[in-house]
């Protein structure tokens, strides 16, 4: 199939174009390269260096590849700084994710839509956990919000434009060429402390948890959902809770060296705990989280320090 992948130059986006070019598809990726990585685009997809709310160039090159598929992951995906510029967040996640969906509906053989949404944002505080897609989100920061609009928006296409769709809402996706500068990872900026001999900082008790999924089973999701007939939410995640504390104390035996961690000031409206329920996403589909959190962060450590 013909396949458009945008932010495909970014952690996530390059992951899922390597996969998709292993099964033979053809990809085509939009990404403007402000987070993304040239280095880490397969040299074997089509890259379209523009912005996704620049609606002439997306749409030509909508007329050009005929997308049967997109995968939408282009974003601003810093939680940071959708609180501080919210109007920039609206535009680029909104705005710049409605003219990917117009441009798609334009397609005569276009099949499925996937939107990277988030598990971790959206719900808010709940005492669910692991929550799962029925409970009503209640996001807290501007990016959470962003994310929902764009998944009310995909139900209306839906409605009345036959437009077939599933959003994933992904837990905290750690993983190789995360990068800790945009996407604001804690195993990615930890990683990058140690190796740089900083101490790592954690804000407040370090007890808050998170529900971390590495990024092969993203990608395994994302594959996973283009090849079986369903749409609708989905949670990405373990299931699973595991605290600062503890990514902190993995990634020290990881790293094989006797290292340090301070404590700073809590940060203001961060989620206490959140944890995502994939149980739907496992009966429907069979998909199931495979790296557990200790693996995982092991993999993701030896990658980072290898590109030192």
């Amino acid at each position: 199939m013909n396949i458009l992948v945008t932010g495909g130059c970014g952690f996530i986006g390059s992951h899922l174009t390597d996969r998709l070019l292993e099964r033979g598809h053809r990809v085509s990726v939009i990404d403007n390269l402000s987070t993304g990585n040239i280095a880490n685009l397969n040299k074997k997809a089509v890259l379209y260096k523009i912005d996704i709310r620049d609606d002439e160039n997306v749409g030509q090159v909508f007329d050009k590849e005929q997308p049967e598929v997109v995968f939408h992951l282009a974003a601003q995906i810093n939680v940071r700084k959708s609180e501080e510029d919210p109007y920039l967040d609206t535009d680029i996640n909104i705005n710049g994710s409605l003219k990917i969906i117009k441009n798609f509906l334009r397609v005569e053989r276009r099949k499925k839509f996937v939107f990277a949404s988030t598990g971790g944002a959206i719900y808010g505080d709940t005492d669910i956990l692991p929550t799962p897609e029925t409970v009503e989100p209640f996001p807290l920061c501007p990016y959470g919000i962003s994310k929902l609009a764009v998944e009310k928006y995909l139900f209306y296409f839906s409605m009345f434009y036959n437009l077939k769709f599933v959003v994933l809402r992904y837990g905290n996706v750690y993983g190789p060429r995360q990068n800790a500068q945009a996407e604001a990872g804690v195993i990615s900026i930890f990683s990058n402390n140690i190796l740089d001999k900083k101490t790592p900082v954690i804000f407040g008790d370090g007890e808050q948890t998170r529900d971390f999924v590495y990024i092969d089973d993203i990608v395994n999701a994302n594959i996973t959902v283009m090849d079986n007939d369903v749409n609708g939410i989905f949670n990405v995640g373990t299931g699973k809770e595991t605290s600062v504390n503890q990514v902190f104390d993995y990634l020290k035996k990881a790293s094989g060296l006797n290292l340090n961690k301070r404590h700073a000031e809590p940060r203001k409206g961060e989620i206490k705990r959140s944890c995502i329920s994939p149980a739907k996403l496992i009966r429907l589909t069979g998909w199931h989280p495979s790296v557990e959190i200790k693996e995982g962060i092991s993999k993701t450590f030896t990658w980072f320090k290898g590109s030192y």
